[in-house]
């Protein structure tokens, strides 16, 4: 394809693709993604509250079960965010006949993570429960638990290929409505294993694992079954054999190994937040879950915007179309400030209402509602760095981000955390501070390398 046709997409009647249109496309990406991702959070929350609603003690066995798994889960959306920006590339070169082969790779790739994951944390999982200084009893229910949640990863790992693959195509529509039904059958198995009914026997938090499990397993069928049934899949390459391209699988892998290492710079700082927030006391562990909670269900929208952000930038990329990438990702940024300035003036003079849906206890919520507050200044910077990351992966700067992750919130929050919050006795309000800092310089920085690379053509 010669550059002018590759440019085509990006051209009307000889005029550059207007803003309303690129903003449109956006949007149509990204809201159903949202929906998907939200999907995820779902799920976990379902079991939750079934469980826990059995049985306290249940509950501990469940969270500490589920625990490991989710380092994989999130180490897998990251691993496997190459198969999104190929197929993008792909589309975006005029070779929508190849996106199959990254489809196909893709699968595969994911089946040896899940596998291998689930074998890796069967085998030391237990281990590790039983080393971390927890009551014997509790061990031990854990580790039945987190054996059963091995068995949905595979599957789930599959899953995220499938859904990736689909949104690569701009088609995210299906994988949300399917992440739903799937939501909808977990529900209904933790209804029917958790306290035991129509004649089983309560099966406690081995039911809400148990539960994930179908559910997981499920999504991976139903994808996969969707994406066969397709009526372009063997125009698209689903079902050819294609001649093996190491330098296409490498390729691939290498936007996943930046993109996996990212997630789990993030993953690995914030899970030490929680061991600095028991240094400080139980409550503030409450506190501190409070202000996390509310700061995940916020990040589902720019997570939602990064893939939107990442497929159009990856399909510039893949056009040659430097002006298209510059103003696919402007836009992107544009939407996601707004976002973050949008929900930080809802959720600021709402604090107190937010942290007393969560609990009642008046010393945790003397420290969450001013955490909570502050954490406002934080949800405006650390929109702008996801989604400018995944368009500077997008475009082929793969590596920098992980590097900006590693020294934002490893060398710097993590350090900064700690000593504002127990040398400098500001407690939980220290540590919100250490995340605003952190996420600060880390869409500055994403941002200048983007602006700079713009720069280049």
């Amino acid at each position: 394809m010669d550059r002018p046709a590759a440019q085509a997409s990006s051209v009307v009647e000889g005029r550059p693709r207007p803003v309303r249109s690129e903003l449109t496309q956006l949007l149509k990406l990204s809201g159903p993604v949202v929906i998907s991702r939200l999907g995820i959070m779902a799920m976990g929350l379902s079991d939750a509250i079934v469980v826990g609603r059995y049985s306290a003690s249940e509950l501990g066995y469940h969270a500490l079960g589920w625990a490991p798994t989710s380092v994989v889960v999130t180490m897998a959306i990251g691993l496997l965010t190459g198969i999104q920006v190929m197929t993008a590339r792909a589309i975006g070169e005029g070779r929508r006949n190849e996106t199959g082969v990254v489809l196909r790779r893709g699968l595969g790739y994911s089946l040896w993570i899940g596998v291998i994951s689930a074998g890796v944390l069967a085998l030391g999982g237990p281990l590790f429960l039983h080393a971390i200084g927890l009551e014997p009893s509790l061990a031990d229910g854990a580790s039945r638990v987190l054996l059963v949640f091995c068995l949905s990863l595979p599957g789930y790992a599959l899953s995220v290929s499938a859904s990736f693959w689909l949104e690569g195509l701009s088609r995210p529509g299906p994988g949300a409505w399917i992440m739903w039904i799937a939501n909808a059958i977990n529900l209904a198995l933790d209804l029917l294993l958790v306290p035991g009914t129509w004649g089983l026997p309560a099966m406690g938090a081995m039911g809400g694992a148990w539960a994930t499990t179908g559910a997981r397993t499920f999504l991976a069928v139903a994808m996969l079954g969707y994406i066969a049934l397709m009526p372009e899949a063997r125009a698209l390459g689903v079902f050819d054999r294609p001649e093996r391209n190491r330098a296409a699988e490498a390729e691939q892998r290498r936007i996943g190994f930046g993109a996996g290492a990212s997630n789990f710079f993030e993953v690995a700082a914030f899970a030490s937040m929680n061991i600095i927030a028991g240094w400080i006391g139980g409550l503030a562990v409450a506190a501190w879950a409070i202000v996390l909670n509310v700061a995940a269900i916020v990040f589902m929208v720019p997570l939602g915007l990064s893939t939107g952000a990442a497929v159009r930038v990856g399909r510039a990329y893949g056009a040659r179309d430097p002006i298209g990438m510059i103003r696919a990702g402007m836009i992107a940024f544009g939407v996601t400030g707004l976002f973050g300035a949008a929900v930080s003036l809802l959720v600021w003079p709402n604090a107190r209402l937010i942290a007393a849906a969560y609990t009642g206890n008046p010393a945790t919520l003397a420290m969450a509602i001013p955490a909570l507050a502050l954490s406002c200044l934080m949800y405006f910077p650390d929109s702008l760095q996801v989604v400018t990351a995944q368009a500077l992966r997008a475009r082929g700067d793969v590596w920098l981000p992980t590097g900006t992750h590693l020294t934002s919130y490893v060398v710097i929050m993590m350090p900064l955390a700690w000593w504002l919050a127990i040398p400098r006795g500001m407690g939980i309000v220290g540590m919100v501070w250490a995340v605003v800092i952190a996420s600060v310089i880390s869409a500055l920085l994403l941002l200048v390398r983007f602006w700079r690379l713009s720069l280049k053509g």
